[in-house]
Parts: C-alpha cells; sequence; structure tokens
C-alpha cells in the first residue's frame, strides 16, 4: 500500500525568509510613507491656514478691521462681546460651520493681531507643528507655499 504524503504547510526556514522580507520592506518603505503622512498633514494645515485667514478678510470687510487678539479667531463663529464690537457681523459667521477646525495635531490655530512676523501686513494665522513649540517648525500665513 503506497501513502500519500500530506505537506500542506511552510518549514521554518520559509517562514523566517517571509518573515525577513516583510522586515526589509517595513524598514525600506515604513519612513517612507511616515514621511508622506507628515507632508500631507502640513499641506492640510496650509490650506486650513488659507481658508482662516480668507475668512479673517471677509470680517474685516464687514467690520472694518481684524478681530483683536483678544477676540482671536473665535470671532469667525461667535459674535464678539469684547471690545472692539463687530458693527456687520454676519448671522451665520464666516466660516461654514459654527465650528472652527483644529490643526492636523488636534490643537486649536494661533491667532495674532498685530502681526509678530515681517512678512505679514496685519494678522498671523498658524499652526505650532507637529512639536507643538512655538519655534522654526510653525506653519502660518507669513510662508511661502514651497
Amino acid at each position: 500500500m503506497k501513502r500519500l504524503r500530506n505537506d500542506h504547510g511552510f518549514t521554518l526556514i520559509e517562514l523566517m525568509v517571509v518573515i525577513l522580507i516583510l522586515g526589509l520592506l517595513v524598514a525600506y518603505v515604513g519612513p517612507r510613507v511616515l514621511g508622506f503622512s507628515d507632508k500631507a498633514k502640513i499641506d492640510t494645515s496650509r490650506a486650513q491656514i488659507s481658508g482662516l485667514v480668507t475668512a479673517l478678510k471677509l470680517y474685516k470687510i464687514d467690520n472694518g478691521q481684524y478681530p483683536s487678539a483678544e477676540q482671536g479667531l473665535s470671532a469667525l463663529v461667535k459674535k464678539p462681546t469684547a471690545d472692539p464690537l463687530p458693527n456687520n457681523w454676519k448671522k451665520k459667521g464666516y466660516m461654514g460651520k459654527r465650528k472652527l477646525p483644529k490643526d492636523p495635531w488636534g490643537r486649536d490655530y494661533q491667532y495674532a493681531n498685530p502681526t509678530l512676523h515681517e512678512e505679514n501686513q496685519d494678522i498671523d494665522v498658524y499652526s505650532l507643528g507637529p512639536d507643538d513649540k512655538s519655534d522654526e517648525d510653525d506653519i502660518g500665513n507669513w510662508q511661502s507655499k514651497n
């Protein structure tokens, strides 16, 4: 009687080779994917900042001036009650929603009036970036889009 072999499985060596190949792929591709993720967050932040600056310009057109530093970006979604009071604040605010966006790292955008950067003429809108510290990796409306 002939015995049939039932070789349905992998040897230890085959499994080790597959694990080694997967490890090499992760080591090679992982940093590249993470780099794209960081770039995507920076690009998202720049787009949101651009939207906030546009809303602030509309606010200025309607009310003759930008919100004060004390009023901050919240003046875009809720009518300020502190001076200077806006004369023509829109009932629905200046953002499509009644909520300000968070930066891609989950934090509030920063606002400065007057500007803290010579490159800007009026105001600053910025994110503190991935490290949540005010330093050279901040992303703001004073930077070029490059």
